[in-house]
């Protein structure tokens, strides 16, 4: 029971950005599992798996590569598949490998080149989304300063040469493409750092200038004054009323200028981001306002985080106009969860909200390493798994002619659409390791494409161990 509360408690702090520590994703077969979902619990025989993988084997299309450089050619089916969403949720079975993160670089680009997206988005605050977003824009300040400032706590998993790698084209796109941008965008609600508390009160005093005080005064001793792990780690033991008297000021700044909308059309794209800007720093105060002892309210804030996720993408998109390139683990980019502690995920919140314009798309992997923190100490090191277990999703799927390729789900002849449509054990890793949850899930019921990789490589992190 112990153990249980401690991932418990660790899966908040992860989404929350303050220490570093392993997150559930999509469940395991122990209570709160779906009784709808049929489990696999006998292995399959040898005959049947043959079929099975003999079906994969004629719709899958050959991946030649995650390097982002190059022909994006064999990427066209894949194109196709996505077809005409406007939003696309790529993610990833660990937070840390590099051939993940390579292919969402090499996908972005093909996105952008060939079928006009211009948003990548990220979990990640959005607060530091909003600093990425101003260097890719227009190169202000220095990227590998955002990234040790903003990648910090749990996220300093996104400190890789990877992602830098694909920040780096993001600006070097826009630098030669200054009248049709792509931009960058945070999607969570983990911190808010101080830069953005000063954007709202900056706007209230230049705009509604009688509100100041009031402003001022409900935002006092919020905005961070120390890094942002710290911020994050300081802040989580704070006294559960005073968490909440935090979340009910932050709420009333919202509404403050929800309220004051100014008349006419001029300031009114303005108004609307600082809305926007006061409404992420209340879902961040919002998220730590819950009783992190009790496991029905942990649940509820993975709920909330997974439903702030998907509607800040969707105000994006709304707002902006940009079909977006979404990025997260595959947890939260599908549209099912296994556990309970994930209530609903981001992916079916979308699938709530735009219809038919989202489309997920999950990585599956046979074997390979990963960057992660160690459960017990926090410190970044580099894992190694072997073959995936015999029965697993990824066993099956691994016994294909090609080595890497991409398969779109939702078309996927018998008897490999039966075979997707039943929970198995499945490689699903998070930003921590070890993991003591046995993971499982039904691609089929998860996601609408699926990548699949032999073997992966651990990224190159570059922040502090």
């Amino acid at each position: 029971m112990k153990r249980h509360k401690a991932v418990v408690i660790s899966s908040v702090l992860l989404s929350l950005g303050a220490v570093a520590v392993a997150t559930p994703a999509i469940g395991d077969t122990g209570p709160g599992s779906p009784a709808s979902v049929p489990v696999a619990t006998e292995p399959a025989s040898a005959q049947h798996t043959e079929r099975v993988v003999a079906a994969i084997e004629r719709r899958a299309h050959t991946l030649k590569s995650t390097d982002p450089e190059g022909s994006l050619r064999d990427l066209e089916a894949l194109g196709r598949m996505v077809g005409g969403a406007e939003v696309v949720g790529l993610g990833e079975a660990t937070h840390g490998s590099r051939d993940f993160f390579r292919m969402k670089h090499r996908f972005l680009r093909y996105l952008v080149e060939k079928k006009g997206f211009r948003s990548f988005s990220l979990e990640l605050p959005w607060s530091s989304g909003v600093r990425l977003n101003e260097y890719a824009l227009d190169g202000k300040g220095d990227l590998e300063d955002i990234a040790r400032e903003e990648f910090q706590g749990s996220y300093r998993i996104w400190n890789n040469q990877d992602y830098l790698d694909l920040i780096t084209w993001m600006r070097g796109y826009n630098l030669r493409h200054p009248d049709d941008p792509v931009q960058f965008m945070g999607d969570d609600m983990g911190y808010a750092g101080p830069e953005l508390y000063r954007r709202v009160t900056d706007y209230v005093s230049r705009r509604y200038p009688r509100l100041l005080e009031r402003v001022t005064e409900l935002y006092r001793g919020l905005a961070p004054a120390t890094d942002a792990g710290t911020y994050g780690e300081e802040y989580f033991r704070l006294p559960l009323a005073e968490r909440q008297e935090r979340a009910e000021r932050t709420g009333k700044v919202y509404e403050l200028l929800r309220q004051h909308r100014p008349a006419g059309s001029a300031g009114r794209q303005e108004h609307l981001w600082m809305v926007q800007h006061a409404r992420a720093i209340h879902q961040m105060a919002r998220g730590m306002a819950f009783d992190f002892d009790d496991e029905g309210q942990v649940a509820e804030m993975m709920r909330l985080r997974d439903q702030v996720m998907a509607e800040n993408v969707a105000w994006w998109h709304r707002h902006t106009g940009d079909r977006i390139l979404l990025s997260a683990h595959n947890t939260h980019v599908s549209y099912d969860s296994f556990d309970a502690r994930y209530p609903k995920t981001q992916g079916a919140f979308l699938r709530d909200a735009l219809g038919k314009a989202y489309v997920s798309i999950g990585f599956s992997f046979y074997r390979g390493a990963f960057k992660a923190f160690g459960t017990d100490d926090h410190v970044m090191r580099t894992y190694q798994v072997g073959a995936a277990e015999p029965g697993s999703n990824e066993d099956t799927l691994d016994r294909t002619r090609q080595d890497d390729y991409f398969l779109d789900l939702r078309t996927a002849p018998e008897p490999a659409r039966a075979w997707l449509g039943k929970e198995r054990v499945t490689w699903n890793i998070g930003a921590g390791w070890p993991d003591p949850i046995r993971y499982t899930t039904a691609l089929g019921q998860a996601h609408d494409i699926l990548i699949h990789l032999h073997d992966i490589e651990a990224t190159t992190y570059l922040g502090t161990p």
